[in-house]
């Protein structure tokens, strides 16, 4: 985290260690490279509620992330107020009117049918909780100096990707929701000018009749995602 002042690198022995041997090492990547394979972006919510405390730990998980100059550029807004859950679904279905009516190209539209999305956006409003990220284009100090943040959107998409994990690690469910524009965002969450809205994600338990596409679950196999040049 960045401070004004602190310029001088100090080395830290590393404090934490979870090394396996390579056996371990294979049993545990397997293991958990199923247990995602679990994963689902779900939008049927049900009613049951999530302590405050679950989704606190999960963002708190998020922040462990790596960041560029560790200046951890990022902001999480945790919502379960009734009330502005349908002001951000109000503001989300009608940037989603204009985006269907013409805001999008033919090929984008066709590319989404497989995924049955459309204007109505319930989830917004049936899941107990959302989390709003915020990318911080620049940060401030506790003066009011500003300072740059380097590599923004790969460090809230590292965040991110941590915090989606950390909420299926709970046994809970989200949704990858990307209205743009979402400028409505920032003063609705109270959030400063420098944040950018960059996601909505839903978050609670998986209604009793939730469905996923099919399309979701084809994935690339391994040999289309992975390039290996070895040792010789």
């Amino acid at each position: 985290m960045y401070r004004k002042g602190e310029v001088s690198y100090q080395p830290l022995p590393l404090p934490d260690r979870v090394q396996l041997d390579d056996a371990a090492a294979l049993a545990e990547a397997e293991r958990f490279r199923d247990y995602m394979k679990k994963r689902h972006s779900v939008r049927d919510y049900s009613t049951r509620s999530v302590p405050e405390a679950v989704i606190a730990s999960c963002i708190a998980a998020a922040g462990t992330a790596p960041s560029g100059a560790n200046h951890q550029p990022w902001h999480f807004v945790a919502i379960s107020d009734p009330a502005m859950k349908a002001r951000i679904r109000d503001g989300a279905e009608e940037e989603e009117r204009a985006f269907y009516q013409g805001g999008a190209g033919d090929e984008w539209l066709s590319a989404l049918e497989p995924i049955g999305t459309g204007v109505s956006k319930p989830h917004l409003t049936d899941a107990p909780w959302l989390i709003v990220v915020f990318a911080q284009r620049y940060g401030m100090t506790e003066d009011g100096a500003r300072y740059k943040n380097y590599y923004v959107p790969e460090s809230v998409g590292i965040a991110t990707g941590m915090l989606i994990t950390a909420i299926h690690h709970a046994g809970l469910v989200c949704l990858e929701h990307t209205p743009n524009p979402m400028k409505f965002l920032g003063p609705l969450c109270e959030r400063p000018e420098h944040e950018k809205p960059v996601m909505i994600l839903p978050v609670g338990y998986p209604a009793d009749t939730a469905t996923v596409p099919a399309v979701a679950k084809r994935k690339k196999p391994l040999d289309q995602i992975m390039s290996v040049f070895r040792q010789a």
